[in-house]
């Protein structure tokens, strides 16, 4: 699928803006199926693992056996890790990883590194979440240096509380390692602020997977003019968001974007706004399927 994005000035035409990331994606089956770590070296191919004689830091000594890091990954291009995160991947004896963990930072890990994919979907969730917990606890047991890595900020709809409980009720030391968040990759890629004095005074990330499903978000709050509103996984409700937006006062042509892959060369943006944007979303998806 090809997108014919004109030039446009944010300021006039963009701002606040919808934006929509992680998995409210133009390519989420695409980028899922090509996450699929089955045959992990076979993926790999050409470009083989890194081997230690490589390493990208020195090892980090404040990361011991027996020990756990939470490390954020960044919204995908491995440039925008940050330098400790890679240092605990250097350390790492064992790796548990989301499916938006790319192949390019897996291919860096230690040869001796265990690799355990534990990615989750939407109403697709590979391994339940007292599992992943679970898995922790038993490889830090075990004596190993595990990491815990997640796409994006792993404290940003990244679990991250349930996950610290896990390893605090079992009396494992963790650490916790930021990353750049989606919606901050998704702006930095397309050269755009997420606020603006004139135009968005504040900024709200939200997610669109809640708890339970009779729950909503607080809509009124939600159609303001004054902030950019940034939706997290929010494909499967995307009709839902234009429909109670607008419903709750944001006029029909306030502008939006759902933006695929953000930071990586296949990143795709779709303009639209609230009235439109279901309808091209469709169009699009469908031609992609012929």
């Amino acid at each position: 699928m090809s997108v014919l994005i004109r030039r446009w000035n944010w300021r006039e035409a963009m701002s606040p803006i919808i934006v929509s990331s992680v998995t409210l994606s133009l390519l989420t089956t695409l980028r899922e199926a090509l996450t699929v770590r089955l045959g992990f070296a076979a993926q790999v191919g050409a470009r083989g693992l890194r081997s230690d004689t490589n390493a990208i830091s020195p090892v980090w000594e404040g990361f011991l056996p027996g020990q756990v890091a939470l490390v954020g990954a960044g919204p995908g291009d491995p440039d925008l890790m940050t330098m400790k995160a890679w240092r605990m991947l250097n350390a790492a004896d064992a790796v548990v990883y989301d499916r938006l963990v790319g192949d390019e930072i897996l291919a860096q890990l230690p040869a001796h590194c265990e690799r355990y994919y534990v990615g989750k979907a939407c109403g697709n969730h590979s391994v339940a979440q007292s599992e992943i917990g679970a898995l922790m606890v038993r490889l830090a047991g075990e004596g190993m240096r595990v990491v815990r890595l997640k796409g994006g900020d792993p404290g940003v709809f990244g679990r991250m509380g349930e996950e610290l409980s896990a390893l605090d009720a079992a009396g494992v030391t963790r650490h916790v390692v930021p990353g750049i968040t989606a919606a901050s990759g998704a702006a930095a890629a397309l050269g755009m602020p997420l606020t603006d004095r004139a135009h968005a005074q504040r900024l709200r990330f939200v997610t669109a997977q809640l708890c339970h499903q009779d729950e909503q978000p607080e809509w009124a709050q939600l159609a303001r003019c004054d902030e950019t509103l940034v939706f997290y996984m929010g494909l499967n409700r995307l009709d839902v968001i234009c429909e109670e937006l607008k419903r709750h006062g944001l006029p029909a042509d306030w502008p939006m974007m759902l933006i695929a892959n953000a930071s990586l060369s296949a990143q795709q943006t779709l303009h639209g706004t609230l009235d439109n944007m279901v309808e091209r979303w469709l169009g699009t998806h469908c031609r992609r399927r012929v």
